[in-house]
């Protein structure tokens, strides 16, 4: 399942705002939002927890800033408007002045190898299509920049109210970022025929029967000699027939 199935339930229709109106964020009486601890289900991503020794990488961007009230939020746009998104939004805070509480914008990216058609080659791909990471620290001018940027349809968090990631859930996003392996895009599954296009086996034609994504091995059954012989390849040596 993509990260982000979930989307709609954060998606809402955004409407022309009026001169005269004023929009402001949700009141919560004295709750302090940066300290709202509430998990983001479609956030998880498919990294092993990190142990409570492991530090937050340096360099990249950064997690909580303790005492200055910056965090990192998420806002939704439309999938494949991320960086027009990220421009525009860039281009508000530097016109409106909002440096001292806007801080950085990113949209995750990773290198991912694909095979296709025999060949290999690595690709960029989102880790979260429609989805941007924004630091800053929320207040009312803060939101109403970064909500009324044109392509942001909203913020991901509890109801009305924008909610911070955690500082974990930055950490494993970073590190997914900083990975110098890139992702095999898997194309097969088990069951599916698949045709070797690397080793020894090079040109034969099998069925898959076992798929390990932790060691990115997969085990394909090869009629060999009139026998069906199971053989195990990396994921690159083997292609969707």
């Amino acid at each position: 399942m993509n990260e982000f199935d979930q989307e709609e339930e954060f998606q809402e229709t955004r409407e022309p705002i009026a001169p005269e109106e004023t929009q402001s964020i949700p009141e919560q009486g004295d709750q302090d939002i940066s300290a709202v601890d509430v998990a983001i289900p479609t956030l998880e991503v498919d990294i092993p927890a990190l142990d409570d020794s492991e530090e937050i990488p340096a360099g990249g961007f950064e997690p909580y800033q303790e005492g200055d009230g910056r965090a990192w939020y998420v806002i939704h746009c439309y999938s494949g408007y991320e960086n027009k998104v990220r421009h525009n939004l860039e281009q508000r805070i530097e016109t409106m002045g909002m440096k001292d509480k806007i801080f950085d914008i990113v949209v995750p990216t990773e290198e991912e190898i694909e095979v296709k058609e025999g060949k290999r080659r690595t690709v960029e791909r989102r880790v979260f299509p429609g989805y941007i990471l924004v630091n800053m620290i929320l207040s009312e001018e803060s939101w109403y920049v970064v909500r009324n940027t044109p392509g942001v349809t909203g913020f991901v968090g509890m109801g009305n109210t924008p909610t911070p990631l955690r500082p974990e859930e930055v950490s494993q996003i970073i590190k997914r970022m900083e990975a110098e392996a890139p992702r095999i895009k898997v194309t097969f599954k088990s069951g599916e025929r698949v045709r070797i296009v690397d080793g020894p086996f090079n040109d034969f034609r099998g069925t898959v029967s076992e798929i390990d994504m932790e060691r990115a091995k997969v085990r394909v059954m090869v009629n060999f000699f009139g026998r069906e012989t199971p053989v195990e390849l990396d994921f690159l040596q083997v292609e969707k027939t």
